[in-house]
Parts: C-alpha cells; structure tokens; sequence
C-alpha cells in the first residue's frame, strides 16, 4: 500500500513470476529487499523555502535527516550556483538542487542524481504553485507565519519521496479536510445551545417577575409553573417594562424615587429565595446579563429609565416582539411582528370590566381577541368585554385579551436599518456600518449590534465611532453598543479595520428595549360593565426582539 506506483508494477510483476514458479516461500523475501532498496533510493529528499542567503524557512524532509544536515545542505545552495547562467538546477557529488526563483527567495528540491529532471521540474512547478495559495506576499514573515500549512500541502504533493498523482484543486480539498457531517454536527449543537439559553432567558424572566410580584404582596415565592394563559411570557431576559400609571391615586405615588438597593425584610423569602439566586447567579457565569430584583441593571441607559411603580388590582402589559431577517445587499425576507394585551386582576370587586382600545395603526394588522371575548362588540366599538357580561376575568391570573400579528415584505416597514459595507484592502478588510431609525415614533434603549469578526487576528481597530464599543475575543465578536436611538439621534456609524475577508462580518445581529410599541394600539380607559364608572387601573408597555438579522 505504500509503495509508488511504478514501484507496485514492479513488485506485482516479480509476485506473479514468483507464484508461477511456485516458489511462495522466497516471495516474501523478495518484495521485502525489493521494498527496501527502492526506499533507500527515494528519489526527492527534501522540499525547502529558503532566502537567497541559504536560510532556510521552511523544510520538509522526506527521508530522515538531521537538522544540521539539511542546513548545510541549503546554505551550500548559494555559492554552487554559475552566476550569468540561466539554470534551473546544480549538481554535487552526492545530491541535486533543483530550484526556482521566488522574488527575494528560492524553492528548493533536493533529489538524488538518479532521479527524472523532467518529473522534479513538474513537482517543482507544482510546488511553486502551491505556497501563493497560503501565502499573500512571498516574503519571509508571510511564508514563517502559514508554515505549517505549507508542509501539509507538501506531504500531500509528495509522499515517501515520490510524487503523488494530484493537482493544485485537490491539495487544497486534501488540506482543508471540508466535512459536511462536521457542519450538520456544528449546525445541530449551535441550535440546541440557541435553544437552551432561549429557554434559561424565559425561565429567569418568570422567576424575577415571581420575585417582584411577592415582594410587592409580601407573601413566599409562588411555585414557577407558568402564569395562566398569558402568551408573552418568554420576553428576553434583558428587556425593561416601564410602568405607566393612567390615573395615578396620589402624586407622590409617580415620582422617580429609587429603591434601596440593600436588603429589606420583604426579601427574605426563605429557601425557595436561595434557589432563584442561584439560579441568576449560573446565568450571570455563562455570560448572560440578568436585571437584578431591585430593578437596576449593570447598564448606564437603565437608570436613566423611571423605576417600576405601584401596581394596580387592574394592571395590563401591552407586549409586542420582533423577528426579522433582512439581506446584506438590501431588501427584507422577512419580518414579523406579535403582540399581546395582557389582563391582570388582583381584587374582585373590579373583576366585571370593559376596556376601551385606541387602535391607530395603520400598517395592516391582523387582530384577534380571547375567545370568551364579546368579537362583535370589539369590531363595532373597539372594546374588550365578556360574551356574558355576568362573568367576571379570572382573579390573580394573566389573561390574553387582544392580540395582533404583522407579516411583511415592505422595506418601509423595517424599524431599524443596518447597512455595512466590508471593503478589501492591503492589510484585510476596511468595514463601514451605519443605523437608520425608520420609525420615528420609537425611543429604542440598549442597542446592541454584534458584528462577527475572524478569529486569531487579534482586535479590530476602531476609526470614526458613534457610540461605544466592545470586542468580545471569546465569542469573536464586535459589540457596538447605543445607549439610545430615537428621532433625535436616528442615524450614527462605525469605521474598523481588521484582517479578513468580506463574508466573515455576517451575520449581524441587533438586539434592543423600547418602552414604546411598535403598533400604536393602547388602552386609554377601564370601565365597571354596570354604569361605566370608571376602573383605576396601570399599564406596562415593552417592544423587545426575538431574531433581529442582517445576513
């Protein structure tokens, strides 16, 4: 199996003479000396890249050979070369130097005598070929930095000194060891861990809201089962609810007080306490950023947010999330919106209520209410009440009451643009990325564009910024981060330089919060279903992204 294939000719040949003689016994013999001597006659010994000097920078020895056996036989190179001769290869007492010129460096084979000019001059040329396909500029730094990757292109050229029976295409499939079962493994892993950190986001979330709703009531954590039938419960982890009072009960309730952030006798919930914390605490180690119970975040742009404010026995969360996916060069694949009205009622006495909806979009929404919800009523006078007006909501549980959906294709309809322009240069690629804020009515907070960049070029050098930065070495990823965008501030850019090429800056993926939604659908009253007295009630109003990808 290793032996050449003129040698495997031979050694094919001499086996059937022998089998015809019957002569089984010396057969054995004969291909193991026949082995052996074509071995110690391997025509190609080494294969070296080496400065004009002798200075070798790069040699793959065929045979076994020491290190100062190979340097001397380099640094001999130079002084037998016939200068004003044009030669392609010199010759000693024991071996041949078959070369050629690499600018400011040589590509040397070195043969024994007996071996074929013509098939070395092909293998030279071979080689030759080769170290431009690893190499940008040939010169010495270059050629000492993708070393290894020249020696696993030679041995696939040649192998126990012969030539192998290969082309430029298939030494550069041999070397890059392509698996398509190796992408499908990677596709699958990278998917279950998308999923599993989607499904620690989702659980954090209800554990800090199931901390938050027993420090308001004073009672131990409630068991972390799910809340009823609400739909938007699986909102990133990351998002800020602001909370807006319709009519506030007393005015010292509104004002931007900031809670303590030491421990208080509310927060002592006991065991169930510790396993939260220890929860939150496994998700901060893998990188995840938790908002803390006392509703602070890590981030600057949060406090400048109004903490969360009293809760009414009526409290609504307008929620609404994004998934959208736009192309490099322009245009939308698509994009879609969801978004729910969440009823929530703490005290009986408020259970039996309409609520009246202000509903100004105008980008073609798909509407859907609870089906214990009056449709026909809705349709003709936009408010949420039973089918029987003697049933009251559910107490103590979220209930779904309103719901929309926004699938589109209209670029006018993109919230948010990314535009990046990666450009080739001497030195790796030039990539200039800018923003648009489409939508002027949002107030967009913690925007975070994660631009990839290649791995083990060290960090991108950062021009003209709008903004902050953050590279991130561990995920190979540049984050570019906005405190705000809004109409004020709706258009900002960002210039690095970074060895790679074009297609290693995408996908690009955006991430932010808005206490503004997206669809201009409110509820602006609360009223009792016996004599429209009006109910006091609070709202929380959030519009956060779910896929947000320029790929």
């Amino acid at each position: 199996r290793l032996l050449p294939p003129a040698l495997k000719q031979a050694a094919s040949s001499r086996e059937n003479q022998c089998h015809k003689l019957s002569c089984c016994g010396d057969v054995c013999v004969d291909m193991l000396l026949l082995l052996l001597l074509n071995l110690a006659r391997r025509v190609l010994l080494a294969a070296a890249v080496c400065t004009k000097a002798g200075k070798a920078i790069v040699s793959r020895q065929f045979v076994e050979m020491t290190r100062t056996r190979i340097e001397g036989l380099l640094a001999a190179f130079p002084k037998l070369m016939n200068t004003g001769k044009q030669h392609t290869f010199v010759e000693t007492d024991s071996v041949r130097y078959v070369y050629q010129p690499l600018e400011k460096l040589y590509m040397v084979l070195i043969t024994t005598k007996n071996s074929n000019i013509l098939e070395d001059l092909e293998t030279l040329r071979l080689f030759s070929r080769v170290i431009p396909e690893y190499c940008r500029v040939l010169e010495e730094s270059e050629i000492s930095e993708h070393c290894f990757d020249l020696i696993f292109a030679f041995d696939e050229i040649v192998a126990l000194g012969y030539r192998e029976n290969v082309n430029l295409a298939q030494i550069r499939t041999f070397t890059e060891m392509d698996s398509h079962e190796e992408k499908v493994f990677r596709a699958v892993r990278e998917t279950q861990e998308r999923e599993a950190k989607a499904e620690m986001r989702r659980k954090a979330k209800e554990l800090q809201q199931a901390r938050r709703d027993a420090e308001r009531s004073g009672k131990k954590v409630p068991a972390f089962g799910g809340f009823g039938s609400a739909g938007m419960t699986s909102v990133s982890s990351g998002s800020i609810i602001t909370d807006t009072i319709v009519e506030p009960e007393k005015p010292k309730i509104t004002a931007a007080a900031v809670r303590p952030s030491g421990p208080s006798k509310a927060l002592k919930l006991g065991a169930k306490g510790k396993e939260v914390d220890n929860f939150v605490d496994k998700l901060k180690s893998e990188g995840e950023t938790i908002m803390a119970s006392s509703g602070k975040r890590s981030s600057d742009v949060s406090k400048a947010l109004p903490p969360p404010v009293h809760v009414e026995s009526v409290h609504l969360r307008v929620e609404e999330k994004i998934s959208l996916t736009c192309g490099r060069d322009g245009g939308i694949q698509n994009m879609e919106l969801l978004g729910m009205v969440t009823l929530r009622v703490t005290d009986d006495k408020n259970g039996r209520i309409r609520l009246i909806i202000n509903n100004n979009d105008n980008k073609g929404l798909q509407l859907q209410t609870h089906p214990n919800v009056d449709k026909k009523l809705f349709t003709a006078e936009s408010v949420i009440g039973l089918k029987n007006p003697e049933k009251s909501f559910p107490l103590n549980n979220d209930v779904g009451v309103l719901k929309w959906r926004l699938q589109t294709t209209d670029e006018a309809l993109i919230p948010l643009t990314i535009n990046c322009w990666p450009s080739e240069s001497g030195s790796g690629c030039d990539v200039n990325i800018e923003y648009e804020l489409q939508e002027e009515s949002l107030e967009l907070n913690d925007v975070v564009i994660s631009i990839p960049v290649p791995s083990g070029v060290g960090a991108p050098v950062i021009g003209d910024l709008d903004g902050e930065y953050k590279h991130d070495s561990r995920r190979n990823l540049l984050e570019w981060c906005l405190p705000v965008i809004d109409a004020n501030n709706k258009t900002g850019s960002l210039e690095f330089s970074v060895a790679g090429q074009p297609n290693d800056f995408f996908p690009i993926n955006v991430s932010f919060v808005s206490k503004r939604n997206y669809c201009d659908i409110q509820v602006t009253k609360a009223t009792h279903v016996d004599g429209d007295a009006p109910v006091r009630f609070s709202s929380e109003t959030s519009f956060v992204v779910d896929k947000y990808e320029i790929l």
